[in-house]
């Protein structure tokens, strides 16, 4: 999937954030605990949702149920 689409494809799924504490990276601005967030795109290790900011960001698994 091209990166430049995804913002308007359909969504895959929902993932719930379940924390945004953070060691390394500041994601508390942009991701709300308990918030339902729309699956862009999906790999091993992150998973791409559209943030509070509206934009398509990439974010560790670890982050959602």
């Amino acid at each position: 999937m091209n990166f430049k689409t995804w913002k308007t494809a359909p969504a895959t799924r929902t993932v719930v954030c379940k924390h945004a504490d953070a060691e390394k990276y500041v994601v508390n601005k942009v991701l709300t605990p308990g918030k339902e967030y729309e699956v862009k795109n999906e790999t091993d290790e992150f998973i791409f949702v559209v943030d509070n900011t509206g934009k398509v960001g990439g974010y560790y698994k670890t982050y959602f149920e």
